[in-house]
């Protein structure tokens, strides 16, 4: 059971659908600028084209272009797709309580709370699956400890996480059929949920223009090329 922490603030940036590149650099970029906006943020975001993303360190999924636009994560985890999910970011600076967990520890105490937006019953995974080739595994085929998951056993949400000397970015996905479809209310009851469990206030955050044209262009040199796309393999730094 996760303590009420002491009273706080985070940013909440409701963002517009954007192209897969652009949605990744737009995350590793508020993981690099927290030391210019010190508060924790949640960013809600959709997708402006059938994608899916791939972990840090998966090999890239050929199979999957001319159906979906793949782009690499900046975080971990497998393959998830893009089209019947709600995607959403959290950024906690270095010394936050979360951040000051261990990884599964700072996973449990996320996907706890979020459990309640949900619709329909869910539970945590309680282990890792095995036997699992991490570098071409599917997210939600393959669940990790603390997955939100349907009691039939399908995954409801998973997500990954990168930690930084600046902080936490922990990137999450949560299946539309965990709230009957209804993409609007989950938007709306995923903050809730968060403020509930973490005892905090929300207060509304846009970035400056000259914030995105920075997003644009590291998406362009990076989130867009094939260097970072397919030439990243497995095992590799």
């Amino acid at each position: 059971m996760t303590l009420t922490p002491p009273s706080e603030t985070w940013l909440l940036w409701r963002d517009a659908a954007r192209a897969p590149a652009c949605n990744m650099a737009i995350d590793d970029l508020l993981l690099e600028t927290l030391p210019e906006r010190p508060l924790p943020l949640l960013r809600l975001y959709r997708w402006d084209r059938p994608a899916a993303t791939i972990g840090r360190a998966q090999r890239f999924p050929e199979e999957l272009t001319g159906t979906y636009e793949v782009v690499r994560r900046p975080t971990g985890g497998g393959v998830v797709f893009h089209d019947a999910d709600l995607t959403y970011t959290i950024v906690l600076p270095a010394g936050h309580w979360i951040v000051r967990q261990n990884r599964q520890e700072s996973y449990r105490i996320i996907h706890e709370a979020l459990q309640s937006a949900l619709t329909m019953p869910a539970r945590l995974q309680e282990s890792e699956s095995k036997n699992v080739d991490r570098s071409t595994m599917r997210c939600f085929v393959s669940p990790s400890r603390y997955d939100v998951m349907a009691p039939d056993g399908g995954k409801y949400a998973g997500a990954a996480q990168r930690r930084t000397r600046n902080g936490l970015l922990h990137q999450g996905s949560i299946q539309l059929s965990a709230v009957q479809g209804r993409r609007e209310l989950l938007e709306e009851m995923l903050p809730v949920a968060l403020a509930r469990q973490f005892n905090l206030n929300w207060q509304v955050w846009t970035p400056e223009p000259a914030w995105l044209r920075r997003a644009a262009g590291l998406a362009a040199e990076q989130y867009a090329g094939n260097a970072w796309n397919r030439e990243k393999y497995a095992g590799r730094s």
